[in-house]
């Protein structure tokens, strides 16, 4: 029996757009951690796992957004390597990562989601044909990048003409947009904790506003009804058990007249101090560093079941 205390490895930074966050992330993390013996953190700089870990020492605790974050790409390594690890298995996170799939899977466990078109930018239909069949208003997002990360919303032909022009080549979403308010909901080892009302200054929750202090106004809790409340949260711990998930992700919804409509899951959430999970998790009474130690606290079970 290992009798020595598992140390955790703290991976952050990464590869993608989103290092920024990912950095500020880990940040998070260490300084919440690190009082307890055995906290490493490791910058991660190129799309392989780092030397320094050994997985019959501790457990991995990925701090990493988006590309080789929250992919499954990392998360598949990390099983190879047969590596104990924090939040969901390299398919569920390949699940979420995949708006149009992670949607599909809502839907089939009766969650709706917003009606979407999914192309690359070789195949991307006319704007006409797009507003004929989602409407004026068009939500334009890549299929598989999260925080709100090139994230347009756009009225009407003209201004989708010009948004179509400036496309890169990668899969993108198309969604019809909808009116209502913009509410998030943690979920922590399959319960979902408090619902967050998200108010962006001029209306849409870009990267700007979703990391920039003062850009949003935040409600935690929504204020919501009961059945509001009830079938949000019922729809979000749906929607993260089709999904495949483990330990914790965060579940994102538009509230509008006819309920609660799925936009997207994320698996490896924020986890600054604009970040969406710690404040559902506040609504709990739960403070970050809690948080964070809960978020950790399956994968050391499964190490610890392992090495005994």
């Amino acid at each position: 029996m290992n009798r020595e205390m598992p140390q955790i490895f703290v991976l952050y930074g990464g590869v993608g757009p989103e290092r920024e966050v990912s950095l500020r992330s880990g940040k998070s993390v260490l300084d919440c951690l690190g009082n307890r013996e055995g906290v490493v953190g490791i910058e991660v700089t190129e799309a392989s796992l780092p030397d320094g870990m050994n997985p019959k020492k501790g457990v991995v605790f990925p701090a990493l957004h988006g590309e080789f974050g929250e992919d499954g790409k990392l998360q598949k390594l990390l099983e190879d390597a047969d590596f104990d690890y924090v939040g969901s298995d390299s398919d569920s996170s390949s699940v979420c990562m995949d708006k149009a799939l992670s949607k599909a899977r809502a839907a089939e466990m009766g969650v709706p989601g917003a009606k979407g078109l999914v192309f690359s930018k070789s195949d991307i239909p006319t704007a006409r044909e797009i507003v004929e069949k989602l409407g004026p208003r068009v939500v334009i997002k890549p299929v598989d990048s999260g925080s709100s990360a090139f994230l347009s919303i756009v009225n009407g032909l003209a201004e989708l003409e010009e948004c179509l022009s400036s496309l890169t080549e990668r899969r993108w979403l198309f969604e019809t947009y909808i009116e209502g308010r913009e509410l998030s909901v943690g979920v922590l080892n399959g319960s979902a904790m408090g619902i967050v009302e998200i108010i962006p200054d001029g209306g849409v929750y870009d990267y700007t506003h979703k990391y920039t202090s003062g850009k949003t106004v935040y409600r935690a809790p929504a204020v919501l009804s009961s059945s509001e409340e009830s079938s949000i949260r019922n729809s979000a711990e749906a929607v993260f058990t089709a999904c495949g998930c483990r330990d914790f992700a965060r579940v994102d919804f538009r509230l509008g007249e006819s309920g609660p409509v799925f936009l997207e899951i994320n698996s490896l959430p924020g986890l600054t101090s604009e970040s969406l999970l710690p404040k559902s998790a506040s609504c709990r009474g739960l403070s970050f560093e809690d948080l964070v130690l809960e978020m950790v606290s399956p994968a050391l079970d499964r190490f610890q079941l392992r090495e005994t």
